[in-house]
């Protein structure tokens, strides 16, 4: 593990191979680390073709330097934007899981000619005001508007402590609301039995999505951890054929 420090002041842990291009820059999800199966797989795919692979924790996440109920999606958003600029050379494809892929999103808003094809997994764009602010009930927007915060379940562990600045950041970097152009190969891979993210939220991210070769697969009674065995083949064999645009 190695660590950069970015232009916000935030340290960022990080893990890189060195290989052949473009490099293939993994993008977790929320409260996750980039010592998950999906991250790992890809990286030991990445070493066994010999190619440029970089994972990294978001502050407060992980390794990285930070708390997490400090954090925000646009904080995430920089840390992404610094360490793909800081750590790569060359074009980038991007492989974000569920709220990473909010953030490749965001990436392809950002990093120009540079990002040069995605694979998004349970992609959940905007996820801080269609989920989380929408599926609040009157009792947990009051809570989170007085005290600040809100807690809620979560069964990867500890209850998600959800910020009133996590939801108010949000609504700066939304997008689902206006034009979002994707002028590259594109795979999104999508759950059928995705608690977290419902299947109607890939189906809204398609036909928003403005480009000439997207594509979603939609994976019968797959969850949102999307890493099963036949899962992580599926995103190793799309991330391929995104690559072989190139």
């Amino acid at each position: 593990m190695e660590t950069l420090d970015t232009p916000q002041r935030r340290r960022i842990a990080y893990n890189r191979l060195e290989g052949n291009g473009p490099c293939v820059v993994f993008l977790g999800g929320l409260k996750s680390d980039m010592e998950g199966t999906k991250a790992l797989h890809l990286e030991a795919w990445a070493r066994a073709g010999g190619r440029a692979f970089l994972r990294f924790d978001y502050s407060g996440h992980g390794q990285s330097s930070g708390d997490f109920t400090e954090g925000a999606i646009g904080d995430w958003a920089e840390d992404a934007q610094a360490a793909i600029t800081a750590l790569t050379a060359g074009p980038v494809v991007l492989v974000g899981s569920s709220m990473g892929g909010w953030i490749s999103l965001l990436m392809a808003k950002r990093l120009g000619a540079k990002l040069a094809g995605l694979v998004t997994i349970a992609a959940a764009p905007d996820f801080t005001e269609d989920s989380m602010w929408d599926g609040f009930d009157e009792a947990q927007k009051a809570a989170l508007m007085e005290e600040g915060q809100v807690a809620l379940p979560s069964e990867y562990g500890d209850p998600y402590i959800i910020t009133r600045r996590l939801v108010e950041d949000g609504r700066a970097h939304l997008v689902l609301r206006e034009p979002l152009a994707l002028p590259y190969r594109v795979r999104f891979l999508q759950g059928t039995a995705d608690a977290d993210v419902d299947m109607s939220v890939a189906l809204r991210l398609l036909d928003h999505a403005e480009g000439d070769d997207i594509r979603l697969t939609l994976v019968k009674g797959a969850d949102h951890r999307f890493s099963t065995p036949k899962e992580l083949d599926l995103i190793v064999e799309s991330l391929e054929d995104v690559l072989a645009s190139l």
